[in-house]
């Protein structure tokens, strides 16, 4: 069914909504500028949506604050809630289709993997919220028989979140299923790259019953409109998921303003470490080549350091260069697509940049390394291996997000852990071996919040995710996240 014809036929005739959702309506921003966001497969303009700026989230803030105050959902009963909760989820995936499209279309990834994997599983994040929220307790604190103590986990209030263009939908689910189901209001501000399927949620998220003014989603450019989110006094918490750089902005903000909450989830440059008693190094390439060139590369966990031990080093390293070759780029909605375009022309052109200081810098290219055109647009990079990689090289210290893996040869255990370890990002890392007590002892030594063993970027909704050092702080996913959505409240009662 779901054919190259099938996705091209239904991309023909797939509108695209354009404005700002505030209070439950449509609104075009204030000063009437918007913004193109394109299709990077073809370069094509799918839709001017409005560009928000000050005035329009000055709007936004002030309408998820009544509704916050005033409004029903917060003092909504914890069932009640989670019913509508599970009522957006199913209607996700009652519009699978569309949504997966709308992600391929915008962001150039291969709509079968929006289909299988971001759809079902940014659905499957607001239905796991629903239903945790009625199963969290309040806590009696021990005192004296005199007093009772009770510690109340309430809601934070006005959330602020912005999310990237790499995983539209499933970061926009991370963020707000559990705000929403704390009881908080939130203003959603998409990636300006692919603001669509944002736009498409908040409508079903009124349809499943979220009042007005509980979720808006203001599109705009991140220096204006992200920016006011950051300074706005009555916004209570933020929530980020981009660039390191980015997130230290968004410090400064919360500094200048209210001091409000920032939790960052930023960059990452995440090792896997392949040592000679992996006894399957077939699959750990497999895995590896998946780890860095799944979604084209942009992904903040990617494992796009490999670090292979020298005794097995040039067997593996042409084990994943044949593996490398099942990644091409293709048209994304070819279902048989394992990978698309890169976002944008201005991310293809950093990428190609990055591959040429590679290059310059002595690292050796085995596979890949062009740019690439199809249908019209350029925004399509191969596969690309550089083995020979210096530790000190911009290679091994600096994100690339984008489909380029940089391969070290090492020699012990203790410098395989110093290798994975040099750098200024901490997310996540894996380790290939097949004897448990290395195993645990190089988990316990990386300096990431998440360690894989024997598979790559390991992840569920009831783990938690997030960095360590400058990949920021605060968890996304599990009942940690409530932690970023809610305060806790001390209420004493003196006994007579």
């Amino acid at each position: 069914m779901y054919d190259s014809n099938f996705w091209r036929q239904k991309a023909a005739t797939q509108t695209f909504l354009d404005k700002a959702m505030i209070d439950g309506q449509w609104v075009a921003a204030v000063g009437g500028a918007t913004f193109e966001t394109l299709n990077p497969a073809t370069n094509q303009v799918l839709a001017q949506v409005a560009a928000c700026a000050d005035e329009d989230i000055q709007r936004a803030v002030a309408s998820a604050r009544q509704a916050f105050e005033q409004g029903p959902w917060a003092r909504m009963a914890p069932v009640e809630r989670k019913r509508v909760m599970l009522r957006l989820s199913e209607l996700m995936l009652a519009h699978r289709e569309e949504l997966a499209l709308l992600e391929s279309l915008n962001m150039g990834k291969p709509v079968m993997d929006a289909f299988n994997i971001d759809v079902p599983g940014a659905a499957h994040v607001f239905a796991w919220y629903g239903e945790a929220l009625d199963k969290l307790y309040d806590e009696v604190a021990p005192t004296a028989r005199n007093a009772v103590a009770t510690i109340t986990r309430e809601p934070i209030g006005v959330v602020a979140a912005v999310v990237p263009w790499n995983f539209p939908l499933d970061m926009a689910a991370w963020k707000l299923a559990p705000a929403l189901a704390a009881g908080n209001s939130v203003v959603l501000k998409p990636a300006e790259q692919s603001p669509l399927s944002a736009l498409r949620l908040a409508e079903l998220a009124l349809e499943a019953g979220i009042p007005p003014g509980v979720f808006n989603v203001v599109p705009g450019l991140g220096e204006i409109a992200g920016k006011a989110l950051g300074l706005h006094p009555d916004v209570d918490c933020l929530v980020f998921t981009g660039s390191t750089q980015v997130g230290k902005y968004f410090m400064q903000y919360s500094a200048q303003s209210n001091l409000k909450q920032v939790w960052l989830e930023c960059g990452g440059k995440s090792p896997n470490l392949v040592f000679d008693d992996c006894q399957d190094l077939e699959l750990a390439a497999e895995k590896a080549a998946f780890g860095i060139f799944f979604n084209q590369g942009e992904v903040c966990s990617a494992n796009s350091r490999l670090y292979v031990q020298r005794s097995i080093h040039d067997e593996f390293v042409e084990r994943l260069i044949a593996k490398a070759r099942d990644w091409q780029p293709r048209d994304p909605l070819d279902p048989a697509s394992r990978a698309g375009a890169i976002v944008d022309a201005q991310q293809t052109a950093r990428i190609i940049a990055a591959i040429a200081r590679g290059r310059e810098e002595g690292a050796l290219l085995v596979t890949g390394g062009r740019q690439l055109t199809l249908n019209g647009s350029s925004n399509f990079i191969e596969p690309t291996i550089f083995t020979n990689v210096s530790p000190g090289s911009s290679l091994s210290r600096e994100e690339i997000f984008g489909p380029v893996l940089a391969v070290t040869a090492f020699d012990t255990e203790d410098e395989a852990v110093r290798l994975a370890n040099d750098s200024p990002y901490g997310l996540a890392a894996s380790i290939w071996s097949d004897d448990l007590n290395r195993v645990y002892r190089v988990a316990r030594q990386l300096k990431v919040g998440t360690v894989s063993v024997n598979t790559v970027d390991a992840l569920d909704v009831a783990t938690p995710f997030g960095g360590y050092k400058q990949s920021g702080f605060g968890r996304d996913l599990s009942l940690h996240a409530f932690d970023k959505y809610t305060q806790l409240k001390t209420t004493w009662i003196q006994l007579r």
